[in-house]
Parts: structure tokens; C-alpha cells; sequence
């Protein structure tokens, strides 16, 4: 079921299912919306309560006006989780999602059971990333949002998938026909300014995994290198075939590693 929750000031678009002792929070990735889980998230645990979000300034979630930073992001998801009554979930993120439960992990730590990262990093942007961004707002803001859209979807996929995922692409780029450009610009912001996570990722409090794309052109293997080098304390999978969408472009072999994962309690 689809409803609204008024949460940090701002009304927030969840979609839930099923239930169970477990509750898994999916968080999605820049430019998408909660619809982006709709088809991996019936491969879940099926004795686990999936709640999924809208995050703050996409979708049909609300924003801050200015800026939509993670930690605004994480006190959204923790007096969501209170209105919920949950106390200690897992969250998946995907690529942005991940910066949210990282976020989320350094301010309520003991809200948490666990985190799996999908094709997300837990580095800051460099000063060469955020004058892309500062262009990106300008472009967005200027009514070129759908144009990005059709740029940068596509990107995220292995081109070998190209056609199987084809389905999943073109919906991503019309949902951004909705989103508020305003809303996507304080997104942006917020992306900006978010935190170096190393330090409380590299002898994290919960079990952490990252789950990586060997074909992901924003996130290369070097840079999947790196991350195992500076987080020896977080599991590290590899999903082959597979670009920065790998829950969608390899859903079985990706919610197979979520299921043992969370099965074993992380370990």
C-alpha cells in the first residue's frame, strides 16, 4: 500500500508490504523514486516488513527549499521509523540512498540492524565532482531536467543491458517529468555537502556490505578498489555483468546476497 506521512516538516511518500520480526528500508539512488524497488523487492525476505520511501525532493516527497542535505535526509527516516514503530531496520540503499543510511549510521547508530550499499561509495564529492554539480543545478533549473535524464539513465546500465532494461530506463526518465525542479536542485546541494563516511565506515558499529558493478562507469574498479582498501571492515561483493544498476540489471544474484546477508545477521 502507497500513503503519505508528514515527517521533518514535509509530507513523505511511502510504500509498504508485507510483514514480518525483520523491516527493510529501501532508499533509491538520484533521479529515481520509490518505483525503482517495485519488481526486487518481491525478492525479498518474505517474512519481512518492506517499507520504501520517496526521498526528499524527488518524487512525491516534499523538500527543503534550499538545500536536501543527508543529515535532514536521516532525521526525515528516523521520525518516519517512529511513526512506524520501528525500531532497528535494515537499509538497502541504492548509490544516493547509500550516502542516506551512512548518514543515518553516523547520527542514530543504534537504530540500526545493518546497511547494504548498492553501487554507492562513502567519499564526499572531490572539488572537480561539485563544479559538475554546481553545471547540473544550472541545467536543471533552466528546464533541461528530462534532457539530463535521458543522458544519465541510460549510463547507469551496462550496455550489454541495455535492452532487457529498456522497460526500467524509459520509466526512470519520464517519472523525472515529475519530479519539482526546485526539489532535484536542493537535491543536488545536499549531495554537495555530504560528509567523508571512512571514518565511521571503516570499523562500522553494524555490519555494512557493498554490493558493486565490475561494469559501473561512476563507480570504475579502481575506485571499488579503493573502497576495499579503506573499508577492510565491510563486506565487498562484485556482481558480474552489471553496471551501476545492479539490483535491477542482476536482481536474483543481487537479492540472493541481501537475503544471506541479512539471514546471517550480517556476519
Amino acid at each position: 500500500m502507497e500513503y503519505f506521512v508528514t515527517c521533518g516538516g514535509i509530507p513523505v511518500h511511502v510504500s509498504e508490504s508485507g510483514k514480518g520480526d525483520n523491516t527493510i528500508v529501501l532508499l533509491h539512488g538520484y533521479l529515481e523514486t520509490l518505483y525503482i524497488w517495485e519488481e526486487f523487492r518481491t525478492l525479498l525476505p518474505g517474512s519481512s516488513r518492506i517499507v520504501s520511501i520517496d526521498l526528499p525532493g524527488l518524487g512525491l516527497t516534499g523538500t527543503d527549499p534550499e538545500i536536501d542535505t543527508m543529515e535532514f535526509d536521516a532525521a526525515v527516516l528516523l521520525a518516519l521509523l517512529d511513526r512506524l514503530g520501528v525500531e532497528k531496520p535494515w537499509i538497502i540503499g541504492h548509490s544516493m540512498g547509500g550516502y542516506v543510511a551512512q548518514r543515518f549510521l553516523r547520527d542514530y547508530p543504534e537504530r540500526l540492524s545493518g546497511i547494504i550499499n548498492i553501487n554507492s561509495t562513502p567519499y564526499a564529492d572531490d572539488p572537480g565532482r561539485a563544479d559538475d554539480r554546481r553545471r547540473e543545478i544550472d541545467f536543471i533549473l533552466n528546464g533541461k531536467l528530462v534532457q539530463l535524464a535521458q543522458i544519465a539513465v541510460p549510463n547507469m546500465y551496462s550496455k550489454a543491458n541495455l535492452r532487457k532494461c529498456d522497460e526500467k530506463i524509459t520509466e526512470t526518465v519520464e517519472i523525472c517529468e515529475t519530479h519539482d525542479p526546485s526539489g532535484v536542485a536542493a537535491v543536488v546541494r545536499g549531495l554537495m555537502s555530504r560528509d567523508d563516511n571512512v571514518d565511521i565506515l571503516s570499523s562500522p558499529k553494524v555490519p555494512v556490505m557493498f554490493i558493486h558493478g565490475d561494469s559501473d562507469i561512476y563507480l570504475p574498479q579502481p575506485a571499488v578498489e579503493r573502497i576495499k582498501a579503506d573499508l577492510p571492515g565491510c563486506t565487498h561483493v562484485t556482481v558480474p555483468d552489471t553496471a551501476h544498476c545492479t539490483f535491477i540489471e542482476s536482481p536474483e544474484a543481487t537479492a540472493a546476497l541481501v537475503r544471506e546477508f541479512i539471514s546471517k545477521g550480517g556476519c
